[in-house]
C-alpha cells in the first residue's frame, strides 16, 4: 500500500459523503461540505490496515463523516457574525447535514451506531461550548477538550466495531495536528477562539503560548513514535503512513 492508494481511498470516501449531502443551492453559496481529511484518514485506518470492513462499517463511517460536516458548518458560523446571505446559508447547511445524518441513521436501523453517535455528539458539543463560553480550565484540561472535539466521534465509531486499540494513536495524532494548526495560524496573527482560551489559561499559569504549545507538540510526537512502533496490530506500511501523516521521523526522534 502506498500514499497514492491511501489518498485515493480518502478521495473516494469523501465523494461518497458528498453524494449523501448534495444540495444544489447550498453548494452554490457555501461550496462543498467542509471535511477535514485528517478525520477521514483516521476513520479509515482500520480499513486500510485490513480489518473486517463490510458495507455496515462503510455506511457507518460515512455517517460519521456527515456528522463532522454538520458540526464544522455550525462551528464555522459561530466564529463570525451570521449577517450575510452566505453565512446564513452556512447555518442552514449545518442543519441540512444534521437532518441527513439523522435520516441515514433512521434508515439504517443501526441502534448501536445511533446510541454511540448521539453520546459522541453530546460530549463533543459540551467541550465546544466550553470554548465559546471561555470556561476556566487548566491548560491540561483544554488539551483534553481539544482531543475530545477532534476525535471523540471516531472513538464512538471505533468502540462500536471493536477498533478501540487504534484510539490512543488517533487521539494523540489529531490533538497534535490541531495544535500545529492553532500554532501556525497564531503566528500569522489569526487567533481563533480556541487559541484565545488556551492563551488565557497559559498566562494564568505564568507560561507563554509559543513555549507551551511547542513543548506539547514535541511531547506528542515522541509519544506517537513509541505508540506506533509498539503497535503489533499495525501493518508496516500503515505504520509508515501514520508516521508520515504527523510528519515524525523515527530516527530523529529516537536518536
Amino acid at each position: 500500500m502506498n500514499a497514492t492508494y491511501i489518498q485515493n481511498s480518502i478521495a473516494q470516501f469523501k465523494t461518497e459523503i458528498f453524494m449523501d449531502v448534495r444540495h444544489r443551492t447550498l453548494q452554490k453559496y457555501t461550496g462543498d461540505p467542509v471535511l477535514d481529511e485528517n478525520h477521514l484518514f483516521y476513520l479509515l485506518v482500520p480499513f486500510l490496515n485490513g480489518e473486517q470492513w463490510q458495507q455496515e462499517q462503510r455506511e457507518a463511517a460515512i455517517t460519521v463523516g456527515i456528522v463532522y460536516a454538520a458540526l464544522a458548518a455550525h462551528d464555522h458560523i459561530k466564529e463570525q457574525d451570521a449577517t450575510s446571505k452566505e453565512q446564513q446559508l452556512t447555518v442552514l447547511a449545518g442543519d441540512f447535514y444534521s437532518g441527513r445524518y439523522y435520516e441515514v441513521l433512521a434508515m439504517s436501523g443501526n441502534i448501536g451506531l445511533i446510541r454511540n453517535l448521539s453520546q459522541g455528539i453530546a460530549k463533543r458539543c459540551e467541550h465546544q461550548i466550553k470554548v465559546y463560553e471561555a470556561e476556566t480550565q487548566s491548560v491540561a484540561q483544554w488539551f483534553g477538550s481539544i482531543s475530545c472535539i477532534e476525535s471523540h466521534l471516531i472513538a464512538q465509531f471505533f468502540e462500536l466495531y471493536a477498533f478501540e486499540h487504534y484510539m490512543p494513536i488517533v487521539e494523540k495524532s489529531l490533538l497534535l495536528l490541531r495544535l500545529e494548526r492553532e500554532w501556525s495560524t497564531y503566528q500569522l496573527g489569526q487567533v481563533s477562539l480556541m487559541s484565545q482560551v488556551l492563551e488565557g489559561s497559559i498566562q494564568q499559569a505564568n507560561g507563554t503560548y509559543n513555549h507551551v504549545i511547542q513543548e506539547k507538540i514535541v511531547q506528542l510526537k515522541a509519544e506517537l513514535v513509541q505508540l506506533i512502533h509498539q503497535a503489533t496490530f499495525l501493518q508496516d506500511d500503515i505504520k509508515q503512513a501514520l508516521y508520515a501523516h504527523v510528519e515524525v521521523s523515527v530516527a530523529s526522534t529516537n536518536g
